[in-house]
């Protein structure tokens, strides 16, 4: 394996992008006295927004049978508010898929 400088230098660059995002962002909120309540609505989506980076691809792209868990996954999340019962979900969809050899 041979050592790339313009990956190395790409690499480097993205380290310094990625903490500088997180120290800035950590710097303004630390700096304020009070959230705006626009700002307090922006990062009460921010779960909602990398779940769905999350999800969306294994949707679009997986086949019926990720459809099927992540369909029953989100019917019994708006269904139950405990966060065990999804995975259990999850689980028992997973062991069905396995068993009819899918």
């Amino acid at each position: 394996m041979t050592l790339d400088l313009h990956m190395v230098l790409i690499i480097l660059a993205a380290a310094v992008a990625t903490y500088a995002t997180r120290i800035g962002g950590y710097i303004l909120i630390t700096t304020m006295k009070r959230i705006p309540p626009r700002m307090e609505a922006a990062l009460a989506a921010v779960p909602a927004a990398v779940l769905t980076t999350l999800v969306a691809p294994a949707f679009f792209s997986g086949g019926w049978e990720s459809k099927l868990a992540l369909v029953v996954a989100l019917l019994v999340g708006l269904r139950v508010s405990h966060s065990w019962m999804l995975v259990a979900a999850w689980v028992v969809v997973m062991a069905w898929r396995h068993t009819i050899g899918v």
